[in-house]
């Protein structure tokens, strides 16, 4: 029994890492109960046999490179020994390291953590025993080794993962088959979240109440159709062909029922989760402990200072930087073209309010006509998403060149400025204007508590496309669960969003 957490709990999946479904069976339905387990296996196997052949490439690359036109000395350890033994010891340490286990596959950063983790403990361990027993093994080869065997394993699950979300957005690829147990409300809220991104892989296909909540639901709670009451949830999540029973929140379901549950469906191999109420706040800050042989769920408040603070700074500073230097000859020619298309300044100037609300001034190319702002009041109908922002696809006030420019994000360009001020943050949320702040009830002005940044989950999971509460969600997301690590998955997902181009105008 383990929480449950949406944005946390990654799954793995399909026949294959493309996500096909079996073969022989209509590929356009859900797979199967019976079919579920067999394309688990099968992607795990794929996975395996990949990791495999990449690691292989990898030693016997490193052996070629470091000996190319030379052979080991006569008293270096045999290769022929050494190569077979780290692919073998490698497999054992992700294996070891659960990167093959079904709760990380599939989605989420932990799948990629394990895997980093497994290879860089190997090589620490390989390269301690090496030194107390003396083995004169090539550190060059070592090196060499694990720096291409863990890119090429990262890379390989990164794209068997982006198929395999692919096939899920076409109702192809495996998912778990959930039944959710819970009062009504909580199910729907709950029911909602799974079915907000289908790259998790969760199918719900049923619901359980509690017994006086049976009698006025109709047969179908929403869309999920309502299986039977506490009384019954595993014979319930057998007539369905669950996998999970995620439970969500009910008065009815005390400790000594809920741990009932658990020894109930020992032995069925069906998973049992639960979801708890603090959905936005994600697993490094909470942390479980027994209390009076009770487990209770500690949730720890967000930390702005300390060293990973620091760090962040540092990395902003000097990645800003290092950029600014690079992309001086885009940033003139930019400005060239944006002065040859229309009259007006080469970069636009605007108050935005940063952490705790103190304002500044942030700096973009200039996208629009010289009088945008008197037009605004003309076009305010004609607004295409809700809230306090302004957005219209279609907006006249944008020049030709400012059109590419907001299609492939150059115009933020010049924020690399702000940041390098201290007043943005590469990563962050979206800096709001002085106009929105003081509409902010007392949830929103969190997005206060740290400094905005570039992009964002706003800018990575959608951009004008998301509605005005999606985007504020999101941002005060980021604010309650900040990391490092989440900071570098964005700055990567960055990329594949101005690729894209969705959601930019």
């Amino acid at each position: 029994m383990q929480p449950f957490n949406v944005e946390e709990v990654p799954r793995a999946h399909t026949i294959t890492p493309t996500g096909a479904a079996p073969a022989g069976r209509d590929s356009s339905k859900p797979l199967l109960p019976e079919e579920t387990g067999q394309a688990r296996r099968a992607y795990v196997r794929a996975l395996i046999v990949l990791d495999t052949g990449l690691i292989s490439i990898a030693v016997l690359g490193a052996y070629v490179l470091r000996f190319e036109g030379s052979k080991p000395g006569p008293s270096d350890v045999p290769y022929a020994v050494v190569v077979p033994l780290l692919l073998l010891t490698w497999l054992i340490s992700l294996k070891l390291q659960g990167a093959y286990d079904d709760e990380v596959l599939g989605y989420g950063a932990d799948e990629y953590r394990r895997v980093l983790n497994a290879s860089l403990r190997l090589a620490v361990s390989v390269a301690t025993a090496a030194f107390v027993v003396d083995l004169q093994v090539s550190r060059d080869f070592l090196a060499i080794a694990f720096a291409m065997g863990t890119l090429a394993v990262m890379v390989s699950r990164f794209a068997a993962r982006k198929r395999l979300y692919r096939a899920r957005s076409r109702g192809k690829g495996w998912s778990r088959r959930v039944l959710v147990v819970g009062d009504t409300v909580h199910i729907l809220a709950l029911v909602q979240t799974l079915h907000q991104d289908k790259r998790a892989g969760y199918q719900v296909v049923g619901a359980c109440l509690p017994d006086a909540l049976l009698a006025p639901v109709a047969q179908f709670l929403g869309r999920v159709p309502v299986v039977g009451s506490f009384r019954g949830i595993p014979d319930a999540a057998a007539a369905v062909g669950a996998d999970t029973v995620a439970v969500t929140a009910s008065g009815e379901l005390t400790a000594t029922r809920l741990r009932r549950l658990g020894w109930q469906l020992e032995g069925s191999g069906i998973e049992l989760m639960l979801a708890p109420a603090l959905t936005d706040v994600a697993g490094p800050l909470i942390d479980v402990g027994p209390v009076a042989g009770m487990p209770l769920m500690y949730a720890e408040a967000p930390e702005f200072r300390g060293i990973p603070k620091l760090v962040k700074e540092f990395v902003d500073r000097s990645a800003s930087s290092l950029a600014l230097a690079l992309l001086l000859p885009l940033i003139a020619f930019i400005a060239l073209a944006i002065k040859l298309d229309s009259r007006g300044p080469v970069l636009f100037r605007q108050t935005r309010v940063g952490r705790g609300g103190q304002e500044f001034d942030v700096f973009k190319f200039r996208t629009m006509v010289v009088n945008a702002d008197t037009m605004l009041a003309e076009l305010a109908a004609r607004a295409e998403t809700d809230g306090l922002i302004f957005k219209m696809r279609q907006d006249p006030r944008v020049t030709r060149v400012g059109r590419l420019l907001r299609q492939w994000s150059l115009d933020e360009l010049p924020q690399l400025v702000n940041v390098l001020l201290g007043q943005m943050s590469l990563v962050g949320p979206r800096p709001p204007l002085p106009s929105e702040v003081a509409r902010y009830d007392g949830d929103v002005a969190r997005r206060l508590l740290v400094k905005p940044g570039m992009t964002g989950l706003w800018q990575v999971s959608g951009r004008s496309d998301l509605s005005w509460e999606d985007g504020i969600r999101l941002d005060l997301y980021y604010v309650e669960n900040w990391s490092l690590a989440a900071d570098l998955t964005i700055l990567w997902k960055t990329f594949g969003a101005v690729l894209n181009g969705r959601g930019a105008y």
